[in-house]
């Protein structure tokens, strides 16, 4: 079984500053933890909200090192410099908005600023893009909702089988006929 590569990019400016504790990289690793029951490697970086970054940062991931799943956390509101979502879009072959959609659904059982939110997902290659909020509460309730059509979509990609502890999250997919 081929183990899978997992992208996950950290956006934000302070980042650059110096002193800077990853917390919102750091939930990512540990709710895949949680989910993945199969072998997995993540590919991790921190970088500044400057779209060409994100977007380079984006294009290595999936097309040198072969992330089958990258996940961005930062830069998805309405500040100026929140520029993840363009730079998702900018680097993808097509868009899959539906992830989005269910992200803001979800994060308005919780706060009514979720509409400001503008998380989007993409297909590059054989990566599956997935923009995420900054902050580590918002980050789980996201996954939570998103991540059980996760491993059906890198299966229709012919990426790794990802097998997840059902206890904690089930996945989807269909059954054969």
């Amino acid at each position: 079984m081929t183990k899978a590569k997992i992208g996950i990019v950290t956006v934000s400016d302070r980042a650059s500053a110096g002193v800077y504790e990853d917390l919102s990289g750091k939930a990512i690793i540990d709710v895949l933890n949680e989910y993945l029951t199969s072998e997995w490697e993540p590919v991790y970086e921190v970088i500044p909200d400057e779209q060409d970054v994100i977007e380079a940062t984006l294009m290595k991931m999936a097309d040198e090192q072969n992330c089958s799943l990258i996940v961005t956390t930062g830069g998805t509101g309405p500040a100026k410099r929140d520029v993840t979502p363009e730079a998702t879009e900018a680097v993808c072959d097509r868009m899959m908005p539906g992830f989005g959609e269910l992200m803001r659904a979800e994060s308005l059982k919780f706060v009514p600023t979720a509409i400001l939110s503008r998380q989007t997902a993409g297909l590059r290659g054989d990566s599956l893009i997935v923009n995420l909020p900054g902050k580590p509460k918002s980050i789980r309730e996201c996954l939570d909702a998103v991540f059980p059509a996760i491993p059906y979509c890198i299966d229709l990609m012919d990426g790794p089988f990802l097998e997840c502890d059902e206890s904690v999250i089930k996945p989807f997919r269909p059954k054969a006929k």
